[in-house]
């Protein structure tokens, strides 16, 4: 006789209730066996501790009949192992690039050390400071190959692209982020190209990953073909790529990897997700076919609050996931605590769209927080001014004195001395430029509005509480509402780990439950609200 001294206790299979619930949210990493009573031919689980397990095969009449078994779930497996390998991750799971440095080098190497990726947010900021973040990410994050730095498409400032781009290339930046492109640029094929190698089996082997955060599949397909031939020769007849580089370039698609940005914060198109995300896959299988070679990863950003909404982004076929707004109230984000508090307190429905420093002049806008700004109101005057009239001269002397006094708080020959002195240091080309055409000039001044919108938001400037610009989606909301009264609430436990592997565990945990209910178990809808928890 085998004794049982000591043994795990043999449970009964639970067929519906808080067992159910139970044994998806606090037993995931067990294999579960699928049973179905003799009986009532209702399906149950049962784990390996459990009576049916030991008895289900050995004597099917008398008990539970085993159907099936489940492998114990992990977040790692919920996307694409491709991702994993190739960027050297153990976790499907990106932080994204939020713009003038609120994507901090601390949360870029905070995700490294995790085994997730980051992106460190270039955008919007001058070449030095964009150096020295990258010099800093390379000492600190040495050896390693799970980090990144965003490219944004600067169609006002063409050079400052080119810049940015010697910058990453120069110091061998192992993953580049391409956001708010609408065409390929130069800039980011050349990211793309350069250090194209082949291994002993002739396999094109990259020294810089890309990433692109697309909108719309037109964008999309640039990236996920090979790049264009003028752009290519340009780049070889100008010595920026090497004869190799550019023959494997013709070969390779752009980017290794295109994430689909939904509903996001700041630079969007709102398409839904369910949307746009199953045209992409079909586009990258059919792309792959066309030009050989495996299908371009594609991953979702955009409206991802909550551990459902990334299960469902998993379960629709994305390789990864990346997340933006919600990582704005963690820890390591360069936001200041008032800009943090008002994240905090946001609902799904408190964002809307407003101009775009950035591409003011094309008339983009992006998602920003509506309540408890005025920021969206005031730069919505501006646009529409700049839309009337050719020049600050021309503008009323009743709406001068409002745009002067309420949203610009100086004169605009203030304004403009302010804005000349900016660009002189940054780019004095736009200096020479308005000076000739009036109407350029308007844009600059009311663009130093709307870019230093976003820097009081981040320093906290209390004088500017109320024209603070913060980029965000309705995933805050959703986020607020997941976390509310959960360890995640209280501000100092929200480091952009914590809430990464929170979001992954409750995804892996939602899996499950699907799982269940496509097998016929009767999952209780609790089973599906993971809360939040201290993860490591």
């Amino acid at each position: 006789m085998v004794s049982t001294t000591g043994a795990a206790p043999r449970t009964a299979p639970v067929f519906s209730g808080e067992g159910l619930v139970r044994g998806v949210q606090e037993r995931l990493r067990e294999r579960l066996h699928l049973v179905r009573d003799p009986g009532t031919r209702a399906v149950g689980i049962a784990f390996d501790d459990s009576a049916a397990s030991g008895n289900a095969l050995d004597a099917p009449g008398e008990g539970p009949e085993l159907v099936g078994t489940l492998p114990p779930g992990y977040p790692e497996w919920l996307g694409d192992r491709a991702f994993g390998i190739a960027h050297g991750v153990r976790f499907p799971y990106v932080a994204g690039e939020m713009a003038n440095g609120i994507a901090t080098t601390d949360m870029v190497v905070a995700m490294a050390e995790a085994d997730m990726l980051g992106f460190f947010g270039a955008g919007g900021l001058d070449h030095r400071r964009v150096e020295a973040a990258v010099a800093e990410l390379g000492r600190r994050l040495a050896g390693r190959r799970n980090w990144g730095v965003n490219l944004i498409h600067s169609p006002s400032e063409p050079a400052l692209e080119e810049k940015v781009a010697d910058l990453l290339l120069a110091h061998r930046v192992p993953v580049v982020s391409a956001s708010a492109y609408m065409a390929l640029t130069p800039a980011v094929v050349r990211c793309s190209a350069s250090g194209l190698t082949t291994d002993r089996s002739g396999r094109i082997v990259r020294r810089t990953r890309l990433f692109a955060k697309v909108s719309r599949p037109e964008v999309a397909q640039q990236f996920m073909s090979p790049a264009p031939p003028a752009i290519l020769d340009a780049l070889l007849a100008n010595g920026r790529i090497t004869p190799t580089e550019a023959e494997l370039a013709a070969r390779a698609p752009v980017a290794d990897d295109v994430t689909v940005e939904a509903d996001s914060g700041g630079h969007t198109d709102n398409r839904p997700l369910s949307v746009l995300l199953p045209v992409l896959l079909d586009l990258s299988t059919t792309l792959a076919a066309r030009f050989g070679g495996p299908p371009v990863r594609v991953g979702a950003a955009g409206g991802l609050g909550t551990p459902r909404s990334v299960a469902a982004a998993f379960a629709a076929g994305a390789a990864y996931v990346v997340t933006g707004t919600v990582n704005q109230v963690s820890t390591e984000a360069g936001l200041s605590a008032v800009g943090k508090e008002l994240l905090a307190a946001a609902d799904i429905a408190d964002v809307c769209m407003a101009p775009a420093s950035d591409m003011f002049e094309l008339g983009v806008r992006l998602q920003v927080l509506r309540r408890g700004t005025l920021f969206p109101g005031r730069a919505a005057q501006l646009y529409e001014a700049y839309q009337t009239y050719d020049s600050l001269e021309a503008i009323p002397a009743d709406l001068r004195t409002r745009l002067e006094r309420d949203i610009l708080r100086q004169s605009f020959q203030e304004a403009w001395a302010t804005t000349r002195a900016y660009w002189l240091d940054r780019d004095a080309i736009e200096v020479e430029r308005a000076e000739r055409d009036p109407r350029h000039l308007m844009a600059l001044v009311f663009r130093s509005y709307l870019g230093r919108s976003s820097q009081w938001a981040i320093s906290g400037e209390p004088s500017r509480r109320n024209d603070y610009q913060i980029w965000c989606g309705p995933a805050m909301g959703a986020f607020n509402r997941w976390t509310h009264g959960s360890f995640l609430a209280q501000p100092e436990h929200r480091s952009v780990v914590q809430i990464g592997r929170n979001l992954l565990e409750g995804a892996a945990v939602v899996t499950r439950a699907q799982q269940l209910r496509a097998a016929g178990v009767a999952v209780p809808p609790a089973a599906f609200g993971f809360r939040p928890r201290p993860l490591s």
